[in-house]
This record gives C-alpha cells, sequence and structure tokens, in this order.
C-alpha cells in the first residue's frame, strides 16, 4: 500500500467515526414526558408563600427504557429540560395572580431538590409560563417507581375562582444501548 493511499484511508476513518459516535449517541437519549395537574384555592392569601402538592406521577421508567433499549442501570444522566405551567380552569384564567414559583421534586429516598424557578413573573404572563430549570442530574428520581413536584408559590393578587394547573415536563435521558 502507498503512502498515498494509506493517507486517503487514514483521513476517511477520521472523518467517518466522530460521525458515527454521534449517531450512536442519538440512539441512546430520548426524553421523558410526565403531566400532573394542582389546584390553587381561591381562598390563598395574597404575598404569602404556599405549598402545592403533585399526587404521585409514576414513571414508568423500566418499561420505557426497555422501548429505548436500555436499563435503569445504564442510565448515565438524567436532567430536567422543560417544565411548563398551563392554567387549565377557569377559562378565562392566567398567571397574572402569580409573583414567584419554585417547584421541588421528590421521590423515595431521595432529598428534595429545586428543579425549575420563575421568579418576576410579569402583570401579563398569559395563561401559559415556562420555567427555568436546573443542569441537576435527576437518574435517581426518575428512575424511582414514583416522584413527587411540590409548587411553592407566591402570589400577588387575590384569586377569587380555583385555578386548576396542567404541569408538563421533558426529562432528556442520556443512556447506554443494551450490549454496547
Amino acid at each position: 500500500m502507498t503512502y498515498r493511499k494509506i493517507k486517503i484511508y487514514s483521513l476517511i476513518i477520521f472523518v467517518l467515526i466522530p460521525s458515527s459516535c454521534k449517531k450512536v449517541d442519538k440512539l441512546t437519549q430520548f426524553t421523558m414526558p410526565y403531566d400532573a395537574s394542582v389546584t390553587i384555592k381561591s381562598t390563598t392569601g395574597i404575598n404569602l408563600p404556599f405549598d402545592l402538592l403533585t399526587p404521585d406521577i409514576t414513571t414508568n421508567s423500566e418499561s420505557t427504557f426497555s422501548l429505548n433499549n436500555t436499563r435503569a442501570d445504564l442510565v448515565q444522566q438524567i436532567k430536567l429540560t422543560k417544565l411548563t405551567l398551563t392554567v387549565s380552569s377557569p377559562a378565562n384564567g392566567d398567571f397574572s395572580f402569580l409573583k414567584s414559583i419554585a417547584i421541588y421534586i421528590s421521590a423515595g429516598g431521595q432529598s428534595e431538590t429545586k428543579v425549575a424557578w420563575y421568579d418576576n413573573v410579569p402583570a401579563s404572563p398569559g395563561k401559559t409560563i415556562e420555567l427555568q430549570t436546573t443542569d441537576t442530574d435527576l437518574k435517581d428520581y426518575i428512575k424511582q417507581d414514583s416522584f413527587t413536584l411540590r409548587l411553592s408559590t407566591v402570589t400577588d393578587k387575590l384569586l377569587t375562582t380555583d385555578h386548576t394547573i396542567n404541569i408538563h415536563t421533558e426529562f432528556f435521558v442520556d443512556a447506554k444501548i443494551l450490549g454496547v
């Protein structure tokens, strides 16, 4: 083999290997969405912090991992990439009553951790708000059978009707493929 052919083959390999690794990485990455809802009662006070807990949110993580050709022990990291709140009732409701909000996650055997927040909510935020999320690895929470979210909120207006809030989360999972 000539020196020129070795250089060409080396260049081809050098170009193809990073491309192949990126494709394999994509096969090991997926999103796990979860939804929950809570109701803020109309009797809630103004400028006082109060907490709301979601019911336990079942993860079904084992079946989701299996569908994505992996297992819990092969998960390298799970991060919350999106947390959106939407007022589902009353029909004309919005988040104008909200001053600030922080959301915490807890699961069996794990300490509670802050995962999202929105400070200084504007006066006219609309029916949907997206919170800032932390970069914390949450695999020890999502690998559990269920987790709970706690909403720590402060309102700046008196609520005259109950407000039901839908919570949509998306967790980015990076795992190894079975057998790789």
